[in-house]
């Protein structure tokens, strides 16, 4: 049988395989939420619903793992509150089982063997979002209920993300883009077209690794800096957390829900905390706006533990202008990881000095890298943004949160602002020569010693580098030795500057 056909005959069975792992990482999601929400409930001496609100409201807070919006329709006004703001670390649980299903799906099983990339691809995105889907409906017929049109956006987007990330790992590649060029590739095979010809890799397709790895360290870092920002802050105002964690609830259960509750935006807080040393800050209610320069905070904030590690009313100070060391950090991070997978590496003889020069990219092939890192690393944040703030309700609780454009904007800047030149710098410091010690005719000091006794008397051969028969009768024989022709360098001592290499 030829290969055509065998491949057609076990598409079918790849694709059914992707289209039940997707919905086996829907179930398992929904699941989850389910038990959580169940034990909740059972636990709240006063429950205001039965059981099968509780199942809705299990099936919202999955829809919100994913990034979906809820609308509250039953206020004092009558007028619907939305809610926007997602809890990121539930949307680590979704994530992964995602992630896992592209992973198994491309894997396939022991008889059949691997898969296409697009069919595993394709099969568990389908048979995820129609779990989905499915929930969606059920939840719209609760309270709160979720937003149409950001279920038709977030979901697909974190869906079709994660199990590309997953497809690419079972391919043996888990830190490079997503599979869509493997994904195309595959498409042509499996239609019976040739195979696409092989071409050398491009400059940038070269840099786009490079770029989203050091984006993917910068975020990092920014986010890292942000979880340090809230955690001093939090020890800084240990009282009143304390105090307004225990004035929510009396109860037990209430106080776990409400701990569960401050874990799960322990993320949110974080990205806040980069947003801040950033320096456009988040805003905590219409008109009211926090940063490092200025912080009004409003006097009815809702008591929680974490709005306890919001700075005090007033201008900012020293103090406050020190959480600019964040995207410093975050920049040097990004510079150095950019630089280190460029090629400017290596020991400090003559030798693996040549090799590194010969090896490394050029300035400007860097600077480009560093720009399309900075953009990355920008536009990342963003979307971390995006889902970590939002509307709490409507007038006053319109707008929490960071705004994502000016915070992508910001992060961007700061990375190019200082990974440019670190970037530049660590290339010029990595490349630069053996030793650099005094010279005689242009030879640095260690040099010297290999001249011979013919290169200072003229009466023999030279033993040094480069010597003539030495002939002549003055101090240098034969006038060759430690010259050498205008434009050129002696080897170990090129050039750790910008040139194209």
């Amino acid at each position: 049988m030829s290969p055509s056909l065998v491949r057609l005959r076990e598409r079918p069975g790849g694709l059914a395989a992707g289209l039940v792992g997707g919905a086996l990482a829907a179930g398992l999601g929904l699941g989850a939420s389910a038990v959580l929400v169940m034990v909740v409930w059972i636990s709240s001496p006063y429950p205001d619903s039965g059981p099968h609100g509780a199942l809705h409201v299990a099936a919202t807070l999955w829809l919100l793992a994913h990034g979906a919006e809820l609308v509250r329709t039953d206020t004092l006004s009558g007028v619907p509150a939305p809610i926007g703001v997602t809890p990121l670390l539930l949307v680590a649980l979704p994530a992964w089982l995602l992630y896992r299903a592209g992973r198994d799906a491309a894997d396939g099983g022991d008889a059949s063997g691997p898969v296409s990339a697009r069919t595993a691809w394709a099969g568990a995105v389908v048979g995820y979002l129609t779990v989905g889907a499915a929930a969606a409906v059920y939840a719209s017929g609760g309270e709160p209920r979720p937003s149409w049109p950001s279920v038709a956006l977030w979901p697909p987007l974190l869906a079709m993300t994660a199990v590309g990330v997953g497809v690419r790992a079972s391919l043996g590649r888990p830190l490079g883009p997503l599979p869509l060029p493997s994904l195309l590739l595959s498409l042509r095979r499996t239609s019976g077209g040739p195979p696409a010809p092989s071409a050398a890799p491009s400059a940038a397709g070269s840099r786009l690794p490079v770029a989203a790895r050091a984006a993917a360290a910068g975020v990092a870092a920014l986010v890292g800096g942000g979880a340090v920002l809230v955690a001093v802050s939090l020890m800084w105002h240990g009282g009143p957390a304390r105090q307004s964690f225990l004035q929510l609830t009396e109860s037990w259960s209430g106080r776990c829900a409400v701990l569960l509750l401050a874990l799960a935006l322990v993320p949110n807080a974080a990205v806040w905390g980069a947003a801040y040393a950033l320096g456009p800050g988040f805003a905590l209610g219409a008109g009211h706006a926090v940063s490092p320069f200025l912080s009004d905070p409003g006097r009815r904030l809702p008591p929680f533990p974490l709005l306890a590690a919001v700075p005090d009313a007033g201008p900012g100070t020293p103090l406050n202008w020190a959480a600019g060391a964040v995207p410093l950090v975050a920049g040097v991070v990004v510079a150095w990881f950019t630089v280190g997978a460029t090629g400017a590496t290596g020991g400090r003889s003559a030798a693996s000095a040549a090799s590194r020069r010969a090896a490394a990219w050029s300035c400007r092939r860097i600077a480009e890298t560093l720009a399309l890192a900075a953009l990355l690393c920008g536009s990342a944040l963003a979307v971390l943004v995006a889902l970590a703030g939002g509307p709490l309700g409507v007038a006053a609780l319109s707008d929490f949160g960071p705004v994502w454009w000016w915070t992508g904007s910001a992060a961007a800047g700061w990375i190019a602002g200082v990974g440019l030149p670190t970037g530049l710098a660590l290339r010029a410091w990595r490349l630069r020569g053996p030793g650099r010690g005094r010279r005689v005719y242009g030879l640095p000091t260690h040099l010297r010693s290999g001249a011979g006794t013919g290169a200072r008397t003229g009466t023999g051969k030279g033993t040094g580098i480069r010597t003539g028969p030495g002939t002549g009768t003055g101090p240098v024989g034969s006038g060759r030795l430690g010259r050498r022709r205008p434009g050129k360098r002696p080897p170990g001592h090129g050039d750790s500057g910008c040139g194209d290499s």
